[in-house]
């Protein structure tokens, strides 16, 4: 009975020092640093990971992208299109993609991902819309604005990273 459960111990500890070398660093499980989204308007970013902390500021654009660089518990610190970063908890959040338009000014909307291609609409910067998809080896995304669905340049986009492919 002694040996067993040495032997049960010893297997314990094996699975636990493996299991902390495959999770990532996150508390939930998922990849950090990370895009999501904000879920609805009017949303209290804090200086801590908790409603003691105070409200620094109030994002109000439903939709905005974030990128989560941290987690604590139900929380999460993001970091916005400006580079500001704050406390924001995880219920405020969704992982439904859009990106913010950076570019100051009108920015061009492209019938397809070339720049050569028609230009079908102009859009300013601030304007949130939803990625539908951003290809492999491409400069470009395709974005849904309401009734306008283009091409965008991503260095043009917060919400995407430089190389990530979204089907």
């Amino acid at each position: 009975m002694k040996v067993f459960l040495s032997a049960f111990a010893m297997l314990f500890t094996i699975l636990s020092v493996a299991r902390a070398e495959v999770s990532d660093s996150s508390e939930s499980g998922l990849a950090l640093p990370r895009m999501v989204s904000i879920r609805a308007d009017n949303i209290n970013a804090r200086s801590g990971p908790g409603t003691k902390y105070p409200i620094e500021w109030i994002y109000k654009q439903r939709g905005a992208p974030l990128e989560i660089i941290n987690e604590y518990e139900l929380w999460r610190q993001v970091r916005d299109w400006e580079g500001s970063v704050s406390w924001i908890h995880k219920t405020c959040l969704t992982g439904r993609r859009f990106i913010k338009v950076i570019t100051p000014g009108e920015n061009n909307i492209y019938n397809s991902d070339d720049y050569d291609s028609r230009v079908i609409a102009k859009v300013e910067d601030g304007v949130i819309g939803e990625i539908k998809k951003c290809p492999k080896k491409s400069d470009f995304c395709l974005i849904k604005f309401e009734t306008i669905e283009g091409w965008l340049p991503r260095k043009n986009l917060f919400g995407v990273y430089e190389n990530e492919v979204i089907k």
